[in-house]
């Protein structure tokens, strides 16, 4: 069973807008697709508000993950459209990367990559805590799910310390990794934390995907990886909970 009220970050392109695209395409759809981006208003977001405009189950919502402030408006918002009822899933899909090595990177670069890819989703979940433990308590009878009460954080392998042999001469983008890292154990002290509370909590590697972050050279379409990704997380349970996942359903090592 699907998800009924979702919030995704990150929608105006990528796989945020092709998870909200294919949600809202499935036969049994979610009742609210809360789809947030920076500037609802920006020419850049017309095909997500055309979706909204054909779509009213798809709610553009405005939200910079890097503002404190704009989080809460933007929960406020949600709320309003929620008129009670629980938020099932949070999918904490927003990030940013730069093309930094040992020698390029600072102090400005990692906190930017930082306050998107970590402080964001930590906040963002923060905020909705209380819509996702509503939802848990409304599907008690039913076990760890997404269409329960779920946190997916998208991950990426490059986040992972005992792979980084494997790429780093490749693609070093060291902030990006380190934030990766960080997200990886925030979703570990959030499946632990929140266990009590019947939500479930697990990281998801998209796999290299031709989006505008990982470029035209990159293994996977959008489709394909979004695709994947919507089997993997129909297939969540609680022993998925605290782990890190591939968009092919393959556990992978922190």
């Amino acid at each position: 069973m699907a998800p009924e009220r979702i919030l995704i970050t990150g929608c105006n392109r990528g796989i945020g807008y092709e998870m909200v695209r294919q949600l809202i395409e499935q036969q049994c759809p979610p009742k609210q697709i809360f789809a947030t981006c920076r500037d609802p208003s920006s020419p850049q977001n017309k095909k997500l508000n055309d979706l909204a405009a054909k779509y009213p189950n798809v709610i553009v919502i405005k939200l910079e993950t890097r503002d404190a402030n704009s989080i809460k408006e933007a929960v406020k918002e949600v709320e309003k459209h929620l008129n009670g009822a629980g938020l099932n899933l949070l999918v904490n899909n927003a990030g940013i990367s730069h093309e930094s090595n040992l020698e390029s990177a600072d102090s400005a670069d990692f906190m930017n990559v930082y306050s998107t890819n970590v402080v964001g989703p930590f906040l963002l979940a923060k905020e909705l805590l209380p819509f996702l433990r509503k939802a848990a308590e409304e599907n008690q009878q039913k076990r760890f799910s997404c269409s329960k009460s779920a946190i997916i954080n998208i991950s990426a392998l490059l986040g992972s310390i005992e792979k980084t042999p494997e790429t780093f001469n490749f693609l070093p983008v060291v902030s990006y990794r380190c934030s990766k890292a960080a997200l990886n154990m925030l979703t570990q002290c959030q499946s632990l934390g929140y266990k009590k509370d019947g939500i479930l909590c697990t990281a998801v590697n998209p796999g290299w995907v031709q989006t505008d972050m990982g470029g035209p050279n990159a293994h996977l379409t959008v489709e394909k990886s979004v695709q994947g990704i919507l089997k993997v997380l129909d297939s969540l349970s609680e022993e998925h909970s605290g782990i890190h996942i591939g968009w092919e359903g393959n556990v992978l090592p922190w």
